[in-house]
Protein backbone atom coordinates (compact mmCIF):
# COMPACT_ATOMS: atom_id res chain seq x y z
CA UNK A 1 0.00 0.00 0.00
CA UNK A 2 1.28 3.66 -0.45
CA UNK A 3 2.35 5.13 2.44
CA UNK A 4 4.24 8.31 1.74
CA UNK A 5 2.63 11.59 0.94
CA UNK A 6 4.10 13.98 -1.13
CA UNK A 7 3.62 17.79 0.28
CA UNK A 8 3.87 20.97 -0.89
CA UNK A 9 4.23 24.25 1.40
CA UNK A 10 2.88 26.31 -1.41
CA UNK A 11 -0.23 24.22 -2.20
CA UNK A 12 -0.52 24.41 1.93
CA UNK A 13 -0.12 27.92 1.76
CA UNK A 14 -3.03 28.78 -1.41
CA UNK A 15 -5.38 26.16 -0.72
CA UNK A 16 -7.45 27.94 1.38
CA UNK A 17 -7.61 31.03 -0.57
CA UNK A 18 -8.14 29.15 -3.65
CA UNK A 19 -10.97 27.57 -2.40
CA UNK A 20 -12.44 30.76 -1.07
CA UNK A 21 -12.81 32.15 -4.92
CA UNK A 22 -13.62 28.63 -6.51
CA UNK A 23 -16.30 28.30 -3.84
CA UNK A 24 -18.12 31.95 -5.28
CA UNK A 25 -17.75 30.79 -8.85
CA UNK A 26 -19.09 27.47 -8.78
CA UNK A 27 -22.11 25.78 -7.99
CA UNK A 28 -22.21 23.34 -4.65
CA UNK A 29 -22.88 20.70 -7.69
CA UNK A 30 -19.93 20.61 -10.39
CA UNK A 31 -17.85 18.40 -12.32
CA UNK A 32 -14.57 19.29 -12.20
CA UNK A 33 -11.27 18.43 -14.08
CA UNK A 34 -7.99 18.99 -12.67
CA UNK A 35 -5.00 19.62 -14.68
CA UNK A 36 -1.35 19.27 -13.19
CA UNK A 37 -2.44 17.97 -9.59
CA UNK A 38 1.14 17.23 -8.36
CA UNK A 39 0.70 16.19 -4.66
CA UNK A 40 -3.05 15.82 -4.98
CA UNK A 41 -3.16 18.36 -1.90
CA UNK A 42 -5.41 20.46 -3.76
CA UNK A 43 -7.80 17.62 -4.81
CA UNK A 44 -7.94 16.25 -1.59
CA UNK A 45 -8.77 19.64 0.15
CA UNK A 46 -11.19 21.09 -2.31
CA UNK A 47 -13.17 17.58 -2.69
CA UNK A 48 -13.01 17.06 1.18
CA UNK A 49 -14.64 20.99 1.97
CA UNK A 50 -16.89 20.67 -1.06
CA UNK A 51 -18.92 17.38 -1.22
CA UNK A 52 -20.89 18.72 -3.87
CA UNK A 53 -17.55 18.71 -6.03
CA UNK A 54 -16.82 15.66 -8.26
CA UNK A 55 -13.21 16.00 -9.02
CA UNK A 56 -11.22 14.62 -11.22
CA UNK A 57 -7.30 14.95 -11.02
CA UNK A 58 -5.24 14.30 -13.36
CA UNK A 59 -0.99 14.54 -13.85
CA UNK A 60 1.17 14.49 -16.80
CA UNK A 61 3.62 12.39 -13.87
CA UNK A 62 2.23 8.70 -14.02
CA UNK A 63 4.30 8.01 -11.30
CA UNK A 64 2.65 11.22 -9.25
CA UNK A 65 -0.68 8.80 -9.65
CA UNK A 66 -0.45 6.78 -6.64
CA UNK A 67 0.30 9.89 -4.13
CA UNK A 68 -2.33 11.93 -5.41
CA UNK A 69 -4.45 8.99 -4.84
CA UNK A 70 -3.39 8.63 -1.15
CA UNK A 71 -3.87 12.13 -0.61
CA UNK A 72 -7.38 11.62 -1.54
CA UNK A 73 -7.91 8.13 0.15
CA UNK A 74 -11.72 7.82 1.57
CA UNK A 75 -13.01 10.42 -0.75
CA UNK A 76 -15.55 9.29 -2.87
CA UNK A 77 -16.55 13.15 -4.37
CA UNK A 78 -12.53 12.59 -5.68
CA UNK A 79 -12.18 10.19 -8.33
CA UNK A 80 -8.85 7.88 -9.23
CA UNK A 81 -6.25 10.37 -10.47
CA UNK A 82 -5.89 9.70 -14.30
CA UNK A 83 -2.93 10.68 -16.51
CA UNK A 84 -2.79 13.54 -19.10
CA UNK A 85 -0.68 14.89 -20.59
CA UNK A 86 -2.01 18.59 -22.25
CA UNK A 87 0.27 18.29 -25.28
CA UNK A 88 -0.60 14.89 -26.50
CA UNK A 89 -4.12 13.77 -26.76
CA UNK A 90 -6.55 14.22 -24.11
CA UNK A 91 -8.78 10.92 -23.38
CA UNK A 92 -11.94 10.73 -25.56
CA UNK A 93 -13.85 8.82 -22.18
CA UNK A 94 -12.94 12.01 -20.01
CA UNK A 95 -16.40 13.44 -20.61
CA UNK A 96 -17.42 17.23 -19.72
CA UNK A 97 -16.90 19.24 -16.93
CA UNK A 98 -18.21 22.01 -15.05
CA UNK A 99 -14.88 23.55 -14.65
CA UNK A 100 -11.56 22.87 -15.68
CA UNK A 101 -8.73 23.75 -12.69
CA UNK A 102 -5.32 24.54 -13.87
CA UNK A 103 -2.44 25.78 -11.19
CA UNK A 104 0.99 26.77 -11.46
CA UNK A 105 1.51 24.66 -14.10
CA UNK A 106 1.96 27.24 -17.08
CA UNK A 107 5.45 28.86 -15.89
CA UNK A 108 6.84 25.37 -15.25
CA UNK A 109 5.85 24.13 -19.00
CA UNK A 110 7.13 25.02 -22.53
CA UNK A 111 4.83 27.83 -23.96
CA UNK A 112 2.53 24.57 -26.26
CA UNK A 113 0.75 23.77 -23.23
CA UNK A 114 -0.75 27.47 -22.59
CA UNK A 115 -2.47 26.98 -26.04
CA UNK A 116 -2.43 22.93 -25.37
CA UNK A 117 -4.47 23.67 -22.29
CA UNK A 118 -7.16 26.08 -23.62
CA UNK A 119 -7.86 23.91 -26.67
CA UNK A 120 -8.74 20.94 -24.28
CA UNK A 121 -10.47 22.45 -21.51
CA UNK A 122 -13.06 24.22 -24.67
CA UNK A 123 -12.99 20.61 -25.64
CA UNK A 124 -14.55 19.17 -22.38
CA UNK A 125 -16.19 22.32 -20.70
CA UNK A 126 -20.02 22.32 -20.12
CA UNK A 127 -21.55 25.45 -22.04
CA UNK A 128 -20.88 28.67 -19.66
CA UNK A 129 -18.44 26.30 -18.52
CA UNK A 130 -14.80 27.47 -16.67
CA UNK A 131 -11.59 27.32 -16.61
CA UNK A 132 -10.04 28.66 -13.75
CA UNK A 133 -5.99 29.37 -14.08
CA UNK A 134 -4.00 29.75 -11.06
CA UNK A 135 -0.66 31.50 -11.18
CA UNK A 136 2.19 34.04 -11.22
CA UNK A 137 1.66 36.13 -14.64
CA UNK A 138 3.12 39.54 -16.00
CA UNK A 139 0.78 42.01 -16.92
CA UNK A 140 1.36 44.82 -19.44
CA UNK A 141 1.59 48.50 -17.72
CA UNK A 142 1.79 46.91 -14.43
CA UNK A 143 4.50 46.43 -12.27
CA UNK A 144 5.74 42.81 -11.58
CA UNK A 145 6.84 42.60 -8.26
CA UNK A 146 10.49 42.03 -7.40
CA UNK A 147 9.98 38.31 -5.84
CA UNK A 148 8.00 37.66 -9.19
CA UNK A 149 11.12 39.09 -11.00
CA UNK A 150 13.64 36.62 -9.69
CA UNK A 151 10.99 33.39 -10.25
CA UNK A 152 11.00 34.34 -13.26
CA UNK A 153 14.55 34.70 -13.73
CA UNK A 154 15.30 31.41 -11.78
CA UNK A 155 13.11 29.75 -13.90
CA UNK A 156 14.44 30.92 -16.94
CA UNK A 157 17.71 29.54 -15.80
CA UNK A 158 16.61 26.22 -15.00
CA UNK A 159 14.99 25.89 -18.41
CA UNK A 160 14.98 28.20 -21.06
CA UNK A 161 11.26 27.20 -22.25
CA UNK A 162 9.68 27.96 -18.83
CA UNK A 163 9.27 31.65 -17.12
CA UNK A 164 6.19 33.60 -15.91
CA UNK A 165 3.89 34.09 -18.83
CA UNK A 166 2.20 37.20 -20.25
CA UNK A 167 -1.60 37.61 -19.33
CA UNK A 168 -2.14 39.18 -22.75
CA UNK A 169 -0.61 36.25 -24.66
CA UNK A 170 -2.42 33.82 -22.16
CA UNK A 171 -5.64 35.65 -23.18
CA UNK A 172 -4.92 35.64 -26.89
CA UNK A 173 -4.67 32.11 -27.06
CA UNK A 174 -7.83 31.57 -24.80
CA UNK A 175 -9.96 33.59 -26.97
CA UNK A 176 -8.43 31.75 -29.83
CA UNK A 177 -9.21 28.37 -28.43
CA UNK A 178 -12.85 30.14 -27.80
CA UNK A 179 -12.62 30.79 -23.95
CA UNK A 180 -13.55 34.59 -22.66
CA UNK A 181 -11.30 35.82 -20.05
CA UNK A 182 -14.37 37.20 -17.92
CA UNK A 183 -12.44 37.96 -14.50
CA UNK A 184 -9.23 38.23 -12.65
CA UNK A 185 -8.71 38.04 -9.25
CA UNK A 186 -5.67 39.03 -7.24
CA UNK A 187 -4.60 36.27 -5.02
CA UNK A 188 -1.85 36.46 -1.83
CA UNK A 189 1.90 36.47 -2.98
CA UNK A 190 1.86 38.01 -6.00
CA UNK A 191 -0.56 35.16 -7.58
CA UNK A 192 -3.66 35.67 -10.10
CA UNK A 193 -6.21 33.80 -10.58
CA UNK A 194 -7.64 33.92 -14.33
CA UNK A 195 -11.29 32.83 -14.81
CA UNK A 196 -12.14 32.23 -18.48
CA UNK A 197 -15.68 30.99 -19.74
CA UNK A 198 -16.89 28.81 -22.93
CA UNK A 199 -19.92 30.33 -24.37
CA UNK A 200 -23.23 28.74 -23.89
Amino acid sequence: MYTELRVSPAAERNKAPILEVLRRLLPAQARVLEIASGTGQHAAYFAQQEPGWRWQPTDVDASALPGIAAHADKLPQALPPRHLDVMSSWPDDLGVFDAVYCANMLHIAPWAACPALMRGAAAHLAARGLLVVYGPFIVDGEPTAPSNLAFDADLRERDPQWGLRDLAAVESVARGAGLALVERVAMPANNLILVFRRPG
